[in-house]
């Protein structure tokens, strides 16, 4: 049994799948928030890192126990960064053909925007709460740059992975290793900052 269990706020197998490969090393167990049937909290906030506090301090409250929250999304420059914070729910659907809409949608709206112009980025934010009043989270951001192809292409990952194109590996976040996804993404670069600074938290 790891020495730190602590509450995913997501029910998202994927980010699950990620975050936990990452924290293999720390000697943390997350714990998804489903298995203490805390509902996911209503994202109101304007900002990534506003969505995270308030689904870090929901499942912190319900649990009793530290959590983790990320909310993330990509950005389109030729959409002014739309869909941004709605990306999880950017074509007004949930579950799972959820991704699979938002991406149509997203190469709907690119369908006029030459190559060089769909420039993107995807953005995550991180929270680490101890408990539900915890004064002081650990807030960590990391930022990954590329641009949106033309079609989806590769079969790992999820949400916008398969439209995500990485300038540095020439593919798209979709055909790359997981293992090197977690050491470059967005989640990744925040999650290493966040572990960086646990010797004062855990």
């Amino acid at each position: 049994m790891s020495m730190h269990e602590i509450v995913l706020a997501s029910a998202n197998a994927g980010k699950l799948r990620e975050l936990q490969a990452i924290l293999d090393a720390y000697d943390v167990t997350l714990v998804p928030q489903s298995e203490f049937e805390i509902e996911p909290a209503e994202e109101t906030g304007l900002s990534f890192v506003e969505n995270a506090l308030i689904k870090a301090r929901h499942a912190c409250n319900v649990s009793g126990l530290p959590a983790i929250a990320d909310d993330s999304g990509i950005e389109v420059d030729a959409l002014e960064g739309e869909p941004g914070i709605y990306s999880a729910r950017y074509a007004g659907i949930s579950g799972p053909t959820a991704d699979a809409a938002n991406n149509a949608l997203l190469l709907a709206e690119l369908e006029q925007v030459p190559e060089l112009e769909r420039t993107a980025r995807f953005q995550c934010a991180i929270v680490f709460m101890r408990h539900a009043l915890d004064p002081m989270p650990l807030i960590c951001q990391g930022t990954w740059e590329g641009r949106i192809l033309f079609a989806e292409s590769g079969a790992n990952g999820f949400g916008y992975d398969p439209l995500f194109y990485v300038p540095t590996h020439a593919c798209s976040s979709a055909e790359l290793d997981p293992a090197i996804k977690n050491a470059i993404s967005h989640r990744g670069q925040a999650l290493q900052q966040l572990v960086k600074c646990w010797n004062f938290h855990l």
